[in-house]
C-alpha cells in the first residue's frame, strides 16, 4: 500500500461545492486525488493512474494484455457502477444527508443489481479474482460501493451469491483494503 493523508470533506455542509474544492474538481463531487502537482478527480481515472505511476511499489494491478481486464473494467463501470451507485445513495448517503429512502428506486435497483451479480457468480465460480486467479483494479474498483451495500440490509445481494460472498471476503480482507476502510467515517 502507498502512504497517502485523508481528506474528509463535509458533503453535509457543502464544503464540496466551495471554490476551494471547485478548483480541484468542477463537478464538486468526491473523491479527488492530489499527488504532487497532478489533480485527478474520478476515482476510476484515479485509481488506474496509481496503479501505472506506482506498479512498482505494489502488485501490478494492470497487467498488460489482459483481455479479461480490460471487460472487467468496464463491466464494472457500465453494468455493476449504475446498477450499484442509486443503491448506495438511496441506502447510505440520503439518510445521512437528511433525505428520505425512496423504497421503489431501492427495489428496482435491487433488482438491477441482483441481474448484475448473477452474471458475476458464474464468473467467481470459475476464477478466483473477476479478471482471473491475480487480484486486479477490476476488484478494486469494486471495492468501495460493494463496502457501503454491506452496511445496509441489501448486503443480502451478496451474501444470497456463495462465490461473490467468498470473493468479497478475500478482497476485503486485504491489508490494504482493511487500513483504507478503518480510515472512512462512515
Amino acid at each position: 500500500g502507498l502512504d497517502y493523508e485523508l481528506a474528509l470533506v463535509d458533503l453535509r455542509t457543502g464544503a464540496h461545492k466551495q471554490p476551494d474544492f471547485l478548483a480541484l474538481n468542477p463537478f464538486g463531487q468526491i473523491p479527488v486525488l492530489q499527488d504532487g502537482d497532478v489533480v485527478l478527480f474520478e476515482s476510476r481515472a484515479i485509481n488506474r493512474y496509481l496503479a501505472t505511476k506506482y506498479k512498482e511499489s505494489g502488485e501490478e494491478l494492470l497487467p498488460a494484455g489482459s483481455a479479461a481486464l480490460e471487460v472487467w473494467l468496464e463491466v464494472e463501470a457500465q453494468q455493476f457502477g449504475p446498477a450499484i451507485s442509486e443503491l448506495v445513495f438511496q441506502l447510505f448517503i440520503k439518510p445521512l444527508l437528511g433525505g428520505a429512502t425512496d423504497a421503489a428506486a431501492v427495489e428496482a435497483q435491487a433488482a438491477k443489481l441482483g441481474k448484475v451479480l448473477d452474471v458475476y457468480e458464474e464468473r467467481l465460480a470459475k476464477n478466483k479474482y473477476l479478471a482471473g486467479d491475480e487480484f486486479t483494479l477490476a476488484d478494486l474498483n469494486h471495492m468501495p460501493y460493494i463496502n457501503y451495500l454491506m452496511k445496509t440490509p441489501k448486503a443480502e445481494l451478496i451474501a444470497a451469491r456463495p462465490h461473490v460472498e467468498a470473493w468479497w471476503d478475500a478482497v476485503s480482507a486485504r491489508p490494504a483494503w482493511k487500513k483504507t476502510a478503518a480510515s472512512i467515517p462512515i
